[in-house]
Parts: structure tokens; C-alpha cells; sequence
């Protein structure tokens, strides 16, 4: 018998590359790798199943395993993680200068569901200490009319959310409608320059420096999923999966390591991953760990977060989140 083929879709990731040019392959796989948008993955992968593996939003993930659908299969693998204190755009007039002033405001966000916006309503709930029913939540389309609400959402009582298919989240800021904006993308014309929205925190990398010290999670927005039918057919598939990942992105750090050669045009790149190693530890030492338990604080605070915000139909724990085949390591 030969190996098995699979699809992976997935974003073009430097830590994945070596496992979509086949330079690492998973016993027992013939994989086929494509390389495309993250929403349109997440979109193909939910509405058709198109392929075996895919890219997958945590908050679509949370939000579907909470209502019993058994489509997939997750996987400990995180492709994406992105700290999201800088995911809060304001306008430069306006009134709010500190996170504390967004109590009693009103906040666009793109999608209820969005993994980035599921972690800084988190962060304003618990570390600012604003309820969230405190705020008036818009949901608009960042750079577009028209984006919709992909998740069945279970809201808490007394909390205001209202879509606003006609507008973009821009439109309504530069207006006074709303007095911020939470997206995981940034806006077109802040991109462009535009002198009247800005970022919450211009220094938002020692914010979340800050966040990460004082509680310990390094917020994960992607994970993979394995359709359920071949995890039944095949479990195994699940574990050998994991370790290509692993081994891709053991390479991947290898290189930008490396000081001999330039793997990724950026001067000085090795010596800012050696001082993130050293002043902010994750996982033990790993700057990008994959699995459970290095990752439990920020999985377990993630899961919290969705049921508290009606992303999640029920409260999920971490352990039933992946199956044990795709959780157990070997220690030799």
C-alpha cells in the first residue's frame, strides 16, 4: 500500500514552507499544499469541505464545536498568533485616548466571532475591567459593505450587538458613529495614511509585552483541522501531521537563527529572536510552541472568553478541544 493523499490549504507561512515544498514530508502522507487567503480558506473549508486539512479560525472552531458539529478534527498545530492590543483603532479627534475611556462607547468590530476580537473583548472584560455590556457593538464590514456574521452566536443577556450591512467600520468612525474599531485586519485608509483614525496604542508592542507578563497568554488565532472523516478512517494521520508541522517549524527557527546567512531580509533578525527568547520565554523556551500544554493558559482563557461572549454555545474545555491521538508526545 502507498501513502494516503491529503490536501492542506493553508496561509504562506515561513514556519509551514518546508512542508509545502515537500522538503519535510508526514510517514505515510503524499500532501498537496495550497497556499491561499485566510478567509477564503476558512469560507471554502466551512461551506464545502474541500479539502482533508485546512487553516481554521479559533472562533469558528470554538463556535461549531460548541454546538456538536463533528465536521473536523482539531489539531494542536497554530500557525497564526498575533497579540491584539494593536488591533484597536480610534479617531484622532475623538474621545477616547485610553482603553478606559471606551466604557459606554460604541465599538465596530468585522465579525462577533473574529478570534482577534473574541481575545481584546476578553482583555477589556478582565484586565481593563469593563463589562461588556457596558459597550454598544456595531458589526460592519471593515474596507466593504456587506460582511456578514459566520458564527451562530448565543449573546448574553443585555448585550447589544447590531449589524450595519450598509457602512464600513471606517465610514462609521470618520463619522462620530462609533467611537472605535476592533479588527484583526487594519483598515484600508489608515493603511493609506488617513490623519483622522489611529491606534489605540502607538506603542502597542509594549502594551502587549506588558499583557504577556502579567498573564501568561500569547493569543492563538489559527489552529488545523482534520475532516472527520479520514481522522476516523485513519487516526494515526492526526499525530504524523503534528510532527511535520513540528519539524517544519523547527527548521523555519533554525534558520532565522542562523547568523551566518540572511534567510529573511530583515538586518539583525537573529539577535531580536534571540532577546524575544530571552525576555519573553514562551512555552518553556519554544517561541512558537505548538501543542496542549504549552499552551493550556492561553487556550484555557480563549474558551472562557467564547462562552462569555456567546461564541460558544457552552463551555469547551482545552482537553476535549483536540483528540488524544493528536495530543500525546513520546519522550524517549
Amino acid at each position: 500500500m502507498g501513502d494516503i493523499r491529503l490536501t492542506l490549504a493553508i496561509g504562506d507561512y515561513e514556519h509551514v514552507r518546508d512542508l509545502a515544498t515537500g522538503r519535510v514530508k508526514p510517514e505515510g502522507i503524499e500532501l498537496t499544499v495550497l497556499m491561499c487567503n485566510i478567509e477564503e480558506i476558512i469560507h471554502r473549508f466551512l461551506d464545502r469541505l474541500e479539502w482533508e486539512v485546512s487553516e481554521m479560525s479559533m472562533g469558528n472552531l470554538a463556535s461549531y464545536l460548541s454546538r456538536d458539529d463533528r465536521r473536523m478534527v482539531a489539531l494542536p498545530i497554530f500557525p497564526s498568533r498575533v497579540f491584539r492590543q494593536s488591533a484597536f483603532f480610534v479617531r484622532t479627534d475623538g474621545p477616547v485616548r485610553r482603553p478606559e475611556d471606551l466604557a459606554g462607547r460604541r465599538i465596530g468590530v468585522p465579525q462577533w466571532s473574529q478570534t482577534a476580537t473574541v481575545y481584546a473583548r476578553g482583555w477589556l472584560n478582565h484586565q481593563i475591567g469593563i463589562p461588556l455590556n457596558r459597550i454598544e457593538w456595531l458589526q460592519a464590514g471593515v474596507n466593504a459593505p456587506g460582511r456578514v456574521e459566520t458564527a451562530v452566536l448565543r449573546l448574553p443577556e443585555g448585550l447589544s450587538l447590531r449589524s450595519v450591512p450598509d457602512r464600513t467600520l471606517p465610514e462609521l468612525l470618520v463619522a462620530g458613529e462609533i467611537d472605535a474599531i476592533i479588527s484583526a485586519r487594519p483598515p484600508d485608509a489608515f493603511l493609506a495614511g488617513d490623519p483622522r483614525i489611529g491606534r489605540l496604542f502607538p506603542n502597542y508592542r509594549e502594551v502587549e509585552e506588558a499583557y504577556f507578563r502579567e498573564t501568561g497568554i500569547f493569543p492563538i488565532m489559527h489552529g488545523v483541522v482534520l475532516r472527520r472523516d479520514v481522522f476516523e478512517a485513519k487516526p494515526w494521520v492526526a499525530r504524523n501531521l503534528c510532527l511535520a508541522f513540528e519539524e517544519a517549524k523547527r527548521r523555519s527557527l533554525a534558520r532565522i537563527l542562523d547568523k551566518t546567512v540572511s534567510s529573511i531580509p530583515l538586518p539583525w533578525l537573529p539577535e531580536y529572536a534571540e532577546t524575544v527568547g530571552r525576555d519573553l520565554v514562551f512555552g518553556g523556551g519554544d517561541l512558537w510552541p505548538y501543542g496542549v500544554e504549552a499552551n493550556r493558559k492561553t487556550l484555557d482563557a480563549f474558551l472562557q472568553y467564547c462562552f462569555e461572549q456567546g461564541v460558544a454555545h457552552r463551555r469547551i474545555t482545552t482537553d476535549e478541544l483536540f483528540p488524544k491521538e493528536a495530543r500525546a508526545a513520546i519522550v524517549v
